[in-house]
C-alpha cells in the first residue's frame, strides 16, 4: 500500500512538474476584462482581426456565416464587408499561405488562433499585444517580455507605435502609433474580445445553462433527501 501511495504522489508531482515546465516562466498578466455580450466590441475585434491578423492566422475551425449570426451581422453585409477574397458565407475563415512558405519567412508556421485564447487565455492575448519592444537582434527587429524570441512582427506597430526596454526590463511608452494608449488599449480588448468568443461561441449560452442545471440539482437534491427520509422511516 505504502509503495501504491510512494508511485502515485512521485506520478502527480512529475506531472505538476512538466506541466510547469510546458507553461514556461510565470509572468504578470493584465486583465483583460472582456464582456463576450458586447456585440459591438466583438465585431471590432473581428475586423481587427481580419485586416490585421488573417493573412498569417487562420481561423480554420471557424466558419464566416457563423460569425455573421452569433454577432448579429446580416448575411448580405457580412459579404459585402467581412469578406474580401470571394470566399463563401459557409467557408472556413482562412487565408491562402502555405505552410512551406510559412515557416521559411517566420521559421514556423504561424499558428491557427481559433483556439487561442483556450489554450493561453484572454488575459495572455490582451498582454501579449501590448509588450512589443525595439530588439534590433531579432529578425522583424522586435521582441516581448510574454513570449521572447517571438517570430512574429508587430504588426499593430502603425496603431500603437513601439516600446524600448530598459535595463530593469520595464517597457517605456509605446511612442509613433496612430492611437493612444488608450485607443490601442480599446483595440486590443475588442480583438482579445473576438478572439475567446471563437475559442468557444456558445460560452455565454454554456454558463446560462449551467446556473439552471444547479437550480434543477438543488431542487432535485431536496426531493431526493425527503423521498430518502420517507423510505428510510419504518427502518429506524
Amino acid at each position: 500500500m505504502k509503495k501504491l501511495i510512494l508511485a502515485f504522489t512521485l506520478s502527480v508531482a512529475a506531472l505538476l512538474s512538466a506541466t510547469a515546465f510546458a507553461a514556461g516562466p510565470s509572468i504578470p498578466l493584465d486583465k483583460a476584462n472582456n464582456d463576450l455580450s458586447d456585440k459591438e466590441s466583438l465585431k471590432n475585434g473581428f475586423k481587427t482581426y481580419l485586416n490585421y491578423c488573417l493573412g498569417c492566422h487562420q481561423l480554420q475551425y471557424q466558419r464566416y456565416n457563423r460569425t455573421f449570426s452569433d454577432l448579429g451581422i446580416d448575411e448580405a453585409d457580412g459579404i459585402a464587408n467581412y469578406m474580401y477574397t470571394g470566399e463563401k458565407a459557409g467557408d472556413h475563415i482562412t487565408n491562402n499561405m502555405s505552410k512551406k512558405d510559412a515557416a521559411s519567412w517566420f521559421g514556423s508556421t504561424p499558428p491557427d488562433l481559433t483556439l487561442e485564447a483556450r489554450l493561453r487565455s484572454p488575459d495572455w492575448i490582451y498582454t501579449y499585444l501590448r509588450s512589443f519592444y525595439i530588439d534590433e537582434s531579432r529578425p522583424f527587429g522586435v521582441n516581448n517580455t510574454v513570449f521572447k524570441d517571438v517570430g512574429m512582427p508587430h504588426v499593430l506597430q502603425g496603431l500603437q507605435g513601439i516600446s524600448i526596454k530598459d535595463e530593469d526590463g520595464k517597457l517605456s511608452p509605446a511612442m509613433g502609433g496612430s492611437l493612444t494608449a488608450e485607443e490601442y488599449d480599446v483595440v486590443v480588448r475588442d480583438l482579445t474580445n473576438f478572439l475567446e468568443y471563437v475559442g468557444e461561441p456558445n460560452k455565454l449560452e454554456r454558463k446560462a445553462i449551467g446556473y439552471w442545471v444547479l437550480v434543477f440539482l438543488f431542487f432535485f437534491f431536496i426531493l431526493t433527501y425527503f423521498l430518502k427520509k420517507e423510505f428510510w422511516k419504518d427502518v429506524h
